[in-house]
């Protein structure tokens, strides 16, 4: 079975571990520049499914102006992701953090090599996904493009795997498509394209090569209009 086909709801939407979605993409919530239109391209984007960094938020009730307060949580589920991690035990360390603040047991698991380029260490990613995995956590990896590390996820316990399009932030779109093909062979939960994605086409392209769904910030939060973004990539993820 692929991805396309087995990881699907009605054929339309996704599903991660025993959640669906009818909304196949998902957002980010940084880099805006205010919370205000943060909330309204969300909105906009249709998604169900918004990413929040456990690092950059305050965890702690208090008067001060707070990101999760401009998120109706009624409308979409938090992905809390562990951003800004280089470690497997810093990653681990802050997916418990976020659910024991009530946010949720879904988790973007990140583990970064380096700041420059902001790559995932996969030796480590796949370290911290067995261990929370094995915690009760939905695991969702953000994971290079490569098949045999996909593979190794899905073998672990993923919910899915989350290729990278390009670096994070680069704007560059699909760089690899020839892998990103192979990684939707080799895997028979939903692919997620993430990071790299910097226009509408190129989220297109994404899903017209058989990816599952596609996960963006940047392109979004830095365009200078993010609302009229956010719907044109919610039109064009739609139309792939």
């Amino acid at each position: 079975m692929t991805a396309t086909t087995s990881q699907t709801v009605g054929g339309t939407g996704l599903r991660i571990g025993e959640r669906d979605f009818t909304s196949r993409l998902i957002v980010g919530t940084g880099k805006y520049a205010n919370f205000a239109l943060m909330r309204e391209a969300i909105e906009a984007s249709g998604a169900q499914l918004v990413t929040v960094a456990v690092r950059r938020i305050n965890l702690d009730p208090s008067k001060e102006e707070n990101l999760l307060d401009y998120i109706d949580r009624t409308r979409v589920t938090l992905l809390p992701n562990t951003a800004g991690c280089y470690t497997a035990e810093d990653a681990i360390r802050t997916a418990r953090l976020g659910r024991e603040a009530g946010l949720s047991n879904l988790v973007k698991l990140e583990v970064l090599g380096n700041p420059q380029t902001l790559l995932p260490d996969t030796e480590a990613l796949l370290e911290a996904a067995r261990v929370l995995i094995r915690e009760g956590f939905v695991v969702l990896p953000y994971t290079n493009d490569d098949p045999v590390m996909a593979k190794k996820l899905e073998d672990a316990g993923a919910a899915c795997v989350m290729p990278l399009a390009a670096p994070i932030g680069s704007g560059q779109g699909i760089l690899n498509p020839l892998n990103l093909r192979f990684i939707l062979e080799a895997v028979s939960v939903p692919v997620i394209v993430d990071a790299g994605v910097g226009t509408a086409s190129d989220a297109s392209v994404a899903m017209e090569l058989g990816a599952d769904g596609v996960l963006m910030n940047t392109a979004i939060a830095l365009a200078q209009d993010p609302v009229k973004m956010a719907r044109a990539m919610r039109l064009a993820v739609e139309a792939g």
